[in-house]
């Protein structure tokens, strides 16, 4: 019988271990169900630990119930805590490790058995619990793996942004690199270029007074150096050096905008500025006279040194 109830159990889709365990606890298929039911939430190894009984008040523990009156037949067991009644000696084990109630006594009340319609409600109404159950953590787990893409996407942004960032910042150091590069460059032919100028005059004025000398002439008088200036002349205008700001006309799409900015703001901040105050994405600006463009190889250097200061027109593009 036992073999016969445990493949029924089997069949609706109970775990072997729990299904094996329900059968040898209640001793049939109605109590494999009721017990089934009561545990469906509860670890298999919460169930399987040996019942720990109270060690207060032994005495009524073990105390022997009533005994029955003559004639009388024990047909079950019954609670005395709660009321409950137990077809078999199992299902009243199972009670007493369910609800640590310890109070029991025969009963001549019989526990009528289920009958097939019985069985059959019950064992559909076990099969639609498991079936909600299965569903709920079906869902639960839908929502876990939602939650856990979205934590995946997050975190996968924030990184690409980072590495934006340090990409952009990369640029604009490389870009200031070969910028200063190439002003050392520049300033070193000019140093040159200075060395060679002043190297051939000195060539031609030593020529011309030796010719001098050799004709009996007096030598030809040296250049005056060049004046210094003088505090009684004319006030010289500002050196860009003392400004502190820089007033800069942006020529946009939508119309010309006024700003005014420290001299070491450099054109990518300029830029943001714009983007923040317009959402304009600035690629370049362009200088009309001197005519000049400041590309994104540019756009790390400050107004100062891009020659911008005290004021500039320039075009968004």
């Amino acid at each position: 019988m036992a073999s016969s109830d445990l493949d029924v159990l089997l069949d609706m889709g109970f775990e072997k271990d729990r299904a094996e365990l329900a059968v040898k606890k209640s001793g049939g298929l109605q109590g494999a169900l009721e017990w089934l039911e009561q545990n469906q939430d509860k670890p298999l190894d919460d169930i399987l630990r040996p019942l720990v009984t109270p060690t207060n008040d032994d005495d009524d523990a073990n105390a022997e119930p009533p005994a029955l009156k003559p004639g009388e037949e024990a047909r079950s067991l019954m609670c005395n805590e709660c009321g409950k009644k137990f077809r078999s000696q199992a299902q009243a084990e199972f009670h007493a490790s369910k609800t640590q109630h310890v109070d029991f006594a025969e009963s001549t009340e019989e526990v009528a058995p289920l009958t097939e319609e019985e069985k059959k409600a019950r064992l559909e109404e076990l099969r639609k619990k498991l079936a909600e159950k299965r569903a709920g953590m079906s869902e639960q787990d839908k929502i876990d793996k939602k939650k856990n893409e979205e934590i995946r996407r997050k975190s996968t942004k924030e990184t690409q942004n980072i590495k934006e960032d340090l990409q952009k910042k990369e640029q604009l150091k490389e870009a200031a690199a070969k910028r200063k590069e190439k002003q050392d460059e520049l300033a070193a032919k000019e140093r040159i270029k200075a060395k060679i100028a002043a190297d051939k005059e000195e060539r031609r004025l030593r020529t011309e007074k030796e010719k001098a000398q050799r004709e009996g002439r007096a030598p030809p008088p040296t250049p005056a150096a060049a004046p210094m200036p003088t505090t009684s002349g004319p006030v010289a205008s500002k050196p860009a050096s003392a400004y502190t700001e820089a007033r800069l006309r942006l020529q946009t799409m939508s119309g010309n905008v006024q700003k005014s900015f420290p001299i070491d703001t450099t054109l990518f901040e300029v830029a943001a500025a714009l983007n923040a105050d317009s959402g304009l994405e600035v690629q370049s600006f362009t200088q009309n006279y001197p005519k000049k463009v400041f590309d994104q190889v540019d756009f790390g250097a400050t107004l100062k040194e891009l020659g911008l200061v005290p004021s500039a027109s320039l075009i968004v593009r």
